[in-house]
């Protein structure tokens, strides 16, 4: 019961993102839009991602190389499929792929395994607020919605730095920090608190298996490319929405390299909001937000939407085509993982 509240509720807050997103857009315009774009540019733009799905796979390497150094085709396989049931898979199901198929291919625990996958995104969740925070300085004060963009970006650092800070606590001072879970969680939520109590018993493990300097070094640097990339893709991509050769009627519009990291900076906080299965709506909603803060509303209602969904839809099709190919090269089964994947979060689920 609790499983199908939280999917109606994410599929609600879809369809409320959806309707906002779209409310104001004229379809036949978008349409035209979407048939003058010049789809050449989307060829570059896959190869990028491609590029990025190597320096994500890459980098979690270096994070799990403190443990061991696992060979690239069964990293690259766990981490293909991993992120393509995080994105298909609802109620986050899928962040627990990518450990669960690692330890398959690996001796590495899946307990370690978590643990990289939470510091992995604590430091993009840090790098990105703090990112967005830098570049608002050279955003006009007056741009419509950058009030609330400054609000989101406060937020997402709080939570992170938040979550970063209470795990190098309880890095320092383990029993402390499993006690104070225990007397404030689990005055509420028991089991949430057990499981809260195991996450840092695993971090603290964790710690103690951390990557040498040098690989340290490469994650950071991957992250730097990893997050460098998505920002250049996304200014490339846009210029197929230039209109040229187009009817009068068409909105052109186009990102500089800054408007483009900026947007990308957005549309990362908007998705911490919860939805149903593929970001659909709030990705959308997001890139709205991120484009409105230096075009018109006019041309972000037509050409702007129009960039925003072909973006959503070459990263679904790219990530769900990864995770399929290596599927079907492995020879495994999308619905046994799944299953697992399900029965292991209900067993995991808080008790009330």
């Amino acid at each position: 019961m609790k499983r199908a509240l939280k999917l109606v509720a994410s599929l609600l807050v879809t369809l409320l993102f959806t309707w906002w997103t779209f409310r104001e857009t004229d379809l036949k315009s978008q349409w035209a839009s979407l048939r003058s774009a010049d789809y050449f540019y989307l060829l570059p733009y896959l190869g990028i991602l491609t590029l990025i799905h190597i320096c994500r796979t890459l980098r979690w390497g270096c994070l799990l190389s403190g443990i061991e150094r696992v060979p690239f085709r069964r990293l690259n396989e766990a981490s293909g499929i991993g992120f393509m049931m995080l994105l298909v898979l609802p109620f986050r199901l899928g962040e627990f792929a990518r450990p669960f198929l690692i330890a398959q291919r690996s001796s590495i625990r899946r307990s370690a395994a978590m643990m990289s996958v939470v510091l992995e995104r604590i430091t993009d969740g840090l790098l990105v607020a703090t990112l967005l925070r830098v570049l608002l300085f050279f955003v006009p004060s007056e741009s419509v919605g950058i009030r609330y963009v400054k609000l989101g970006s406060t937020v997402m650092f709080a939570l992170f730095g938040g979550g970063l800070a209470f795990l190098l606590f309880a890095r320092w001072q383990h029993d402390r920090a499993v006690r104070l879970v225990r007397v404030t969680v689990g005055r509420f939520m028991p089991g949430l608190a057990h499981k809260m109590a195991d996450v840092v018993d695993g971090f603290v493990g964790a710690m103690r298996q951390l990557p040498d300097a040098t690989q340290l070094t490469f994650f950071f640097l991957l992250t730097l490319v990893y997050w460098g990339l998505n920002g250049v893709g996304m200014a490339l991509l846009a210029r197929a929405f230039g209109c040229v050769g187009a009817d009068a009627a068409c909105q052109p519009m186009s990102l500089t390299l800054f408007q483009a990291f900026v947007a990308m900076t957005v549309l990362v906080v908007g998705l911490m909001i919860p939805a149903a299965p593929g970001m659909m709506g709030t990705f959308q909603a997001a890139m709205k937000v991120g484009l409105g803060l230096f075009l018109p509303a006019a041309v972000v209602n037509q050409s702007g939407l129009a960039y925003a969904n072909v973006l959503w839809l070459s990263q679904t099709v790219q990530q769900i085509g990864f995770g399929l190919i290596l599927l079907s090269v492995g020879h495994l089964s999308f619905r046994d993982i799944a299953t697992k994947l399900d029965k292991e979060g209900e067993a995991s689920a808080p008790m009330a």
